[in-house]
């Protein structure tokens, strides 16, 4: 059975979502698909998993998180406001002349380590983060959500071969395996599969599990690193435009912006199950 601070996760992602949707809707631009199915992952992490301080975003000990796949932003912008590292109110300003609210991760924001969004510098990133941590014999951890569309560049392997090679197992990486990318099915595109194995080969202890499923998440994380000396590699089985049931599965949804009508109609689906697992948390 599901614990009480579960269904509080899955209530949590839930206003994320609609918080997104509203964000994406009022800006009328926003890539809508990938931030509806890393929206577990990042609240697993933001809001059980790492070690951080809102009013000091710079702490030293504090984990560090790295947006690979950085157009999936929406997401990330909503659970830091959420969690006070900016006001939410500017949640408004997303994608307007000026603003810090850019469409990919901007690190003039409280809670930002590193511009991303050009797919497949991410980790090499994470490699140096985590490499450092360990010669100065500082416990904090890297975590980096890249998406399955940019393990075809081949700057993610030279950063995988050099994890395994430090033995970097304070590195967990995270894969948003939705199988779908802008153009279409990642395996019509350039076929990943067996992507697991191809981790595993890097040298690399990989978990495969449901990525909405916030249970297995929360479990996969808490037990990294499984295997000491190996970097984790989470391979998180998502489905793109989760959460909302007209958006699931469609590649259309990659960057497409929803109309008041769709609006209104996911806002009500999130609504309903936001609900459903806050009245299971308090039985």
């Amino acid at each position: 059975m599901e614990s009480a601070s579960v269904h509080a996760l899955k209530a949590k992602a839930a206003q994320i979502r609609m918080d997104l949707l509203r964000m994406i809707h009022g800006a009328k631009t926003g890539h809508t698909g990938g931030s509806l199915s890393n929206t577990d992952i990042l609240t697993a992490l933001y809001y059980k998993i790492m070690k951080l301080d809102p009013q000091n975003p710079k702490w030293e000990q504090r984990d560090r998180f790295i947006a690979s796949k950085g157009h999936s932003v929406e997401s990330l912008w909503c659970i830091l406001a959420d969690l006070g590292f900016f006001p939410k109110e500017e949640l408004q300003t997303f994608s307007a002349f000026g603003t810090r609210l850019i469409g990919h991760p901007n690190n003039k924001v409280p809670g930002i380590e590193m511009n991303t969004g050009a797919l497949g510098h991410g980790l090499a990133i994470s490699v140096g983060m985590a490499l450092a941590a360990k010669r100065d014999s500082s416990e904090y951890r890297v975590y980096c959500l890249m998406g399955d569309g940019e393990q075809a560049e081949g700057s993610v392997w030279e950063a995988a071969m050099a994890g395994a090679h430090y033995k970097l197992d304070n590195l967990i990486g995270i894969v948003d395996r939705n199988r779908l990318q802008i153009s279409g099915s990642t395996e019509d595109v350039m076929g990943l599969d067996p992507l697991e194995e191809k981790w595993e080969a890097f040298g690399w202890h990989v978990v495969s599990i449901d990525g909405n499923d916030m249970d297995a998440l929360v479990q996969a994380f808490e037990a990294a690193p499984a295997v000491p000396g190996k970097p984790t590699l989470v391979m998180a089985n998502t489905v793109k435009g989760k959460g909302v049931s007209f958006a699931e599965n469609v590649a259309h949804w990659h960057h497409h912006v929803p109309n008041d009508e769709q609006l209104a109609l996911a806002l009500a689906e999130l609504t309903a199950e936001q609900q459903s697992y806050e009245q299971k948390g308090t039985v």
